[in-house]
């Protein structure tokens, strides 16, 4: 028997017109470069994304082409999220804090064909201009910059979409968005979103156990527009009409509170180290800002400590913490407890809402080890797995390699337990890698490049708790017998290649590194030596020499 249902696809262009239709008078509040705020309303944003959507089908652009963006968060950006999938194109989001070697690699692999980018990241855009494929750039005017040769003015290009832009026929399961995965060893990889994936992904996070986002919301988004969609609140608040709130490049804590005292924000989200700064800045000035009372707050990226959530609820204030990856859209989980839960002790209900939470409907998980999948007992730990229908199954350009198992799950590369509940607690990472403030950062990419500097035998780099960036790269290094070299000579040295918050803030120079039986880096010894790492005692210009740590077998 078939379904007598209509058949309607999921197209990120009905959120946008459900926006424009039924709330046409609800603001988007953006700050701007120069400290003051631009006020506008879904009414303006969906005619100036239909503007754009007329501007590039008039400049010839075909479906599944690239689009990029160089952009803070700001409504700018907000309209290419909705104008260039529109068209039947893609909008590539660049990440403005990759090294400039690296955003000219995957604008190249993306074959990104126009670009917009804001003035203030001229000086960027200029070092990757001369390598990259763009055949078209449009800045936005913010009065922070010349408008460089053979580029042009984004309002200018805007006012050549005249009409109602005569967009192609689209399907839901066509690409609408990309981004590319960073610090993985290897090149960065692309993910490309459907218009599908994005609208489920957007149903999900706003269910009352996801982020709970009605048209009643103010949202403020704080995470980057430019890496993983702002983990998908700029989709989801359009189709449930709230009233945006878009910091721009200023995410210090007296501005974000400012912000989300003033415009009434009730959710918002950032990684935990915008969150540190913020509610130390709250306990430092008590009285100064009143937020609301129904404040929540996404907290991910990167592990949220326990003693954030305590603190946070001292003040009335609620944090979220979701997991999520590039490729799952990126939220798969959210944690927030089930009823029988509130007759739980404070204290355990703190250490479960600092698991990563439970799935999202329609994504499935486990975790495997050696023997298959491990149990849910909150104690067995294995590699986690992800499938469900906002989970890429391939890279884009590129081969599936072993991130996806024979029966089509995802391995995200985490270590992980399941409990009896389903929640989800990331223990550790398979690959080492360190994240700081919500970013990637490649220990081998970094290993490999410090060995490539002439008077280095060996390196091992490893993630070091630190007190505002969750973990920093400390780098372990053997010298070649006669050599020397300084920290800053070191630093100068990798800056070349890597952007300066990928490059390790400390070097200790050690007669010899601990390996396996086989000849690895044993890791494992390298973080339980320098554990109690003090980032204060780092403070030195000379390299200092430590006690070889202890062979193991």
């Amino acid at each position: 028997m078939k379904s007598t249902m209509m058949s309607s696809p999921l197209l990120l262009d009905s959120m946008l017109e459900r926006a424009g239709k039924l709330f046409p008078d609800v603001e988007i509040v953006s700050a701007l470069p120069n400290c003051s705020l631009h006020r506008y309303t879904y009414r303006d944003l969906r005619r100036r994304s239909r503007q754009l959507s007329a501007a590039l089908l008039h400049a010839g652009i075909k479906p599944g082409e690239r689009v990029a963006t160089l952009m803070w968060n700001q409504h700018e950006h907000l309209e290419a999220y909705f104008g260039v999938p529109a068209t039947g194109a893609v909008l590539h989001t660049l990440n403005l804090r990759l090294h400039p070697d690296e955003l000219t690699y995957i604008a190249n692999h993306a074959e990104d064909r126009f670009l917009i980018v804001d003035d203030t990241l001229l000086e960027l855009f200029d070092k990757v201009r001369s390598r990259a494929p763009f055949e078209r750039v449009f800045v936005v005017d913010h009065g922070c910059g010349h408008l460089p040769s053979r580029c042009e003015p984004y309002e200018a290009f805007l006012a050549e979409g005249r009409g109602e832009p005569q967009c192609p026929a689209k399907t839901e399961d066509d690409a609408a968005a990309m981004c590319y995965t960073s610090g993985t060893t290897g090149n960065p990889k692309g993910v490309v979103y459907s218009h599908r994936a994005i609208a489920l992904h957007s149903f999900a996070i706003s269910l009352p156990d996801g982020f709970h986002i009605s048209c009643h919301d103010t949202v403020l988004y704080a995470m980057s527009m430019f890496h993983a969609n702002a983990w998908g609140l700029p989709f989801a608040a359009t189709m449930n009409g709230c009233k945006q709130v878009l910091p721009g490049r200023n995410l210090q804590p007296e501005a974000l509170l400012d912000l989300l005292q003033n415009e009434r924000v009730t959710l918002t989200g950032a990684v935990p180290t915008v969150w540190l700064a913020v509610i130390n800045a709250l306990e430092s000035h008590p009285g100064r800002w009143k937020l609301r009372p129904s404040l929540r707050i996404v907290s991910a990226g990167s592990a949220v400590p326990e003693s954030l959530f305590r603190r946070f609820d001292k003040l009335g204030v609620r944090v979220i913490q979701p997991w999520g990856m590039t490729e799952t859209t990126p939220i798969a989980t959210v944690s927030v407890p089930k009823p029988h839960m509130n007759e739980w002790s404070e204290d355990d209900l703190y250490v479960l809402r600092a698991k990563q939470g439970m799935p999202s409907p329609f994504i499935d998980i486990r975790a495997t080890g050696l023997d298959g999948e491990v149990p849910w007992d909150g104690q067995t730990d294995g590699e986690l797995e992800v499938r469900g229908p906002w989970v890429t199954d391939s890279y884009y350009r590129m081969d599936r390699g072993d991130r996806w198992t024979a029966d089509g799950w995802f391995r995200t590369g985490d270590v992980a337990t399941i409990d009896a509940e389903g929640y989800v607690k990331i223990t550790d990472r398979v690959k080492d890698m360190i994240k700081s403030g919500g970013e990637w950062i490649s220990s081998i990419d970094l290993e490999n490049a410090i060995v490539g500097h002439e008077a280095v035998k060996e390196a091992a780099v490893i993630a070091v708790p630190h007190p505002r960036w969750q973990e920093r790269p400390l780098a372990v290094i053997v010298l070649k017998d006669g050599n020397s070299v300084t920290e800053a000579e070191m630093r100068a040295f990798l800056e070349k290649r890597f952007a300066r918050w990928q490059v390790p803030d400390a070097f200790v120079f050690v007669e010899e590194l601990p390996h396996t039986s086989t000849g690895k880096l044993l890791k494992t010894k390298l973080r339980k030596d320098f554990g109690n790492w003090v980032w204060d005692s780092a403070a030195r210009t000379e390299p200092q020499r430590l006690k070889a740590p202890t062979r193991r077998s």
